[in-house]
């Protein structure tokens, strides 16, 4: 095994991991067929992503009196407050400028991953790998966000001629785009190589579903109400640093193999704390309507407008208490928001399954031998890193919203309806007349 493996072989916490006895069969994973005659190691070249110490020179110099764990508890702690912060002014700048970060973390994300692949194997000098993957990238965000302009945007569109051209054949240059890239591809193929470039094809197309996909989803819950962007994100980032405060104070269990430092008390008391956590945030912000109303575009004035009559779900309800729970705490009945309830489903997906997204990213880490996906934030590790479990939670959200929430928006049908001929208007018109005549709405309606 040469020197290189053995460098990048460390995990975070500075255990040297046993080597690996790898066969001939898995040696071939790296792209080469049984006739190619070049020996190569496995990772082809340089490391994948630099190991040494990120760490900001202020702070080291501030914190030498430190042992190694106290000095990475610090350099955390430091790190987290000030993403914290960051986080509360992007949010005060309002959703224009989240959309703008997630699309900026996105393209972050996807450099990260597709600088590992590139650098694991650049030695093989595959042609067009990172271009590709670029101009990829380029396609799925124009065909994602190209849908999401029509359908959040439709009155904007369909006054001005150029945008109305382009959504109307929107899908047909979506695809046209992703063909020019596929053939691209196909002649880029390399003699020898052919293996190893549909790999990397496929680690293109996989990094596209995970980074890209997701962070559409992100944007689509931030529509429904900024409420469903910040409260499933701060329940992951909750869920992430009680987590590691248990389990740095009263950590003794192993959790999982993929992450050894994961311990069973800190993801117990990053539960509870996560579940908790989630109550009392959506009990404060369920009271402000900049939080809880849909973000939708003002065609008069051209801008984002947050103002809405609250629905039911941000309404306080009062909920009588099982009768179990009574002698306890002493209660008959307690007053809540009915957003609370889905915010205990929020919170309870972000403790217990979103952490299996961390554990995914261990997984792939431990397959390159690396020890973080980049060295952007010092003591956290890259973008990637931070955003591991927020993307499966954007997806969960959105599933969430989709089958529990959302309802059929008469704003976006009567959208439709006006941009439909003159005929098939009257024709949608008339049916709608005769089936309301039929439910005896129509005549009661006629006669108040």
């Amino acid at each position: 095994m040469s020197e290189l493996r053995q460098r990048l072989g460390r995990e975070p916490g500075g255990a040297q991991e046993p080597e690996e006895k790898e066969s001939e069969s898995e040696n071939k994973l790296d792209g080469e067929t049984a006739s190619d005659s070049e020996s190569k190691s496995e990772f082809g070249g340089s490391p994948p992503v630099p190991t040494s110490d990120d760490t900001p020179e202020v702070l080291n110099r501030a914190l030498s009196n430190l042992s190694s764990r106290w000095k990475n508890w610090w350099v955390r702690g430091i790190l987290t407050l000030a993403m914290i912060t960051f986080f509360f002014i992007i949010i005060y700048l309002g959703p224009m400028v989240l959309m703008m970060i997630v699309m900026c973390v996105q393209i972050k994300c996807f450099h990260e991953i597709i600088t590992i692949g590139y650098n694991v194997y650049h030695s093989y000098d595959l042609p067009w790998f990172r271009t590709l993957s670029w101009y990829f990238l380029l396609c799925v965000n124009y065909f994602f966000y190209g849908e999401t302009v029509t359908d959040y945007f439709f009155t904007l569109v369909q006054r001005e001629e150029p945008l109305r051209i382009l959504s109307k054949y929107h899908r047909f240059i979506s695809f046209a785009l992703y063909l020019t890239g596929f053939c691209m591809f196909v002649l880029s193929l390399v003699k020898k190589h052919y293996r190893l470039q549909f790999y990397m094809f496929g680690w293109t197309h996989v990094t596209l579903l995970i980074v890209v996909t997701q962070s559409h989803l992100i944007i689509h819950n931030l529509f429904e109400g900024m409420i469903w962007f910040i409260v499933p994100i701060s329940c992951v980032i909750c869920n992430d640093i009680m987590a590691y405060m248990f389990g740095f104070f009263f950590g003794r269990t192993p959790l999982i193999k993929l992450s050894p430092k994961k311990t069973w008390e800190g993801f117990i008391g990053g539960f509870f704390a996560t579940v908790l956590f989630g109550l009392l945030l959506s009990y404060v912000m369920s009271g402000y309507r900049c939080f809880t109303c849909p973000v939708e575009f003002n065609n008069d004035t051209n801008s984002f407008t947050v103002d809405c009559e609250p629905s039911e779900l941000f309404q306080l309800q009062e909920y009588n208490i099982p009768l179990v729970l009574q002698s306890v705490v002493g209660w008959k009945t307690v007053r809540m928001y009915p957003f609370q309830i889905h915010s205990i489903a929020l919170s309870t997906f972000a403790s217990l399954i979103g952490p299996f997204g961390g554990f995914f990213a261990s997984g792939f880490k431990r397959a390159f031998k690396i020890k973080d996906f980049a060295n952007t934030i010092p003591g956290h590790g890259g973008i990637m890193d931070r955003f591991d479990c927020q993307y499966l939670m954007a997806t969960f959200v959105n599933v969430y919203i989709a089958s529990f929430i959302r309802g059929p928006n008469p704003s976006k049908l009567i959208q439709q309806f006006l941009t439909l001929r003159p005929d098939q208007q009257l024709h949608i018109f008339n049916t709608l007349k005769a089936h309301l005549v039929d439910k005896g709405m129509l005549g009661s309606l006629e006669d108040a």
